[in-house]
């Protein structure tokens, strides 16, 4: 298996909390969880998050910083300052990867001096600031920015890149291609699928959608990648918990499942049967 960790958001278990993400990866096997940093108090607490992992003996491998609409509020209103703290809060607790996202264009001083102020930051710690492609919203066939300098990192001098499948469905982008123009830099996944529906981050489960999550996949194996793979999917339709937990497992297999095919090639047995052969 390539060596890239597929880890599970805690934003995949909502409305349930930050323990029910740190329960369900273990139950089923994840290699570690990303934090996505929220209103709910257990995800902004450091004590909290460590005496989860070791619990659960799931490591956190990336901390997604406040950066959505409902949590300007959290850990301050200053944008830098959030950035910061997620920075510290990785470094206690082990994480290799913080994700941020672009500012939003109302944002202007903090969006002036963004990449320049990402790069300083950069230099200062062994974290990845990982900077997550988003999308344009959508009025009347016009395109409406809402990120500065853009929605789409592909030619911002981002060092570090987290591409996200539902976002590139929701921007009618080509994933693969995004893949190959980002190269080394890109160094985080977050693996969801979509329609494309106008102004909707569906976040499906892998496969769901019409996003080529399968071909991503192999792609990243044959490749060497060896980032973090981020299941960060909408399980608000699940009924119960044993729906949630089926939505997940099917997830975490079909990750599995596409790293592992690009190891593997066809072979006829002697019996005449076709099966799959480990290249390695």
């Amino acid at each position: 298996m390539p060596d890239a960790p597929i880890t599970l958001s805690t934003a995949s278990v909502y409305p349930e909390k930050v323990p029910s993400a740190f329960e369900i990866a273990a139950l089923l096997g994840y290699d570690g969880v990303e934090v996505m940093v929220s209103t709910d108090a257990s995800s902004q607490d450091l004590n909290v998050l460590r005496r989860l992992s070791d619990y659960h003996q799931v490591p956190i491998k990336s901390i997604h910083a406040p950066c959505l609409l409902l949590t300007q509020r959290v850990w301050g209103r200053e944008p830098w300052g959030k950035l910061v703290r997620s920075k510290e809060v990785a470094e206690e607790l082990g994480a290799d990867v913080v994700v941020v996202h672009p500012p939003f264009r109302w944002q202007r001083d903090y969006a002036r001096d963004f990449v320049g102020g990402l790069a300083r930051m950069q230099d200062e710690t062994d974290v990845l600031f990982a900077v997550e492609n988003m999308f344009p919203l959508k009025a009347r066939g016009a395109e409406a920015g809402m990120y500065l300098p853009d929605w789409n990192p592909i030619d911002q001098d981002y060092p570090f890149v987290t591409l996200d499948l539902s976002h590139t469905a929701v921007s009618g982008s080509d994933a693969l291609d995004m893949a190959g123009q980002l190269g080394d830099r890109l160094r985080h996944i977050h693996l969801a699928d979509g329609v494309g529906v106008t102004n909707k981050d569906e976040h499906l489960v892998p496969g769901r959608g019409s996003q080529p999550c399968g071909p991503m996949l192999e792609t990243l194996a044959e490749t060497g990648f060896r980032g973090h793979i981020v299941l960060e999917v909408n399980t608000r339709r699940a009924s119960n918990r044993a729906e949630r937990v089926e939505d997940l497992a099917e997830a975490l297999a079909f990750a599995r499942l596409h790293l592992a095919a690009a190891d593997r090639t066809w072979e006829v047995t002697s019996g005449g049967e076709v099966s799959r052969r480990s290249t390695r």
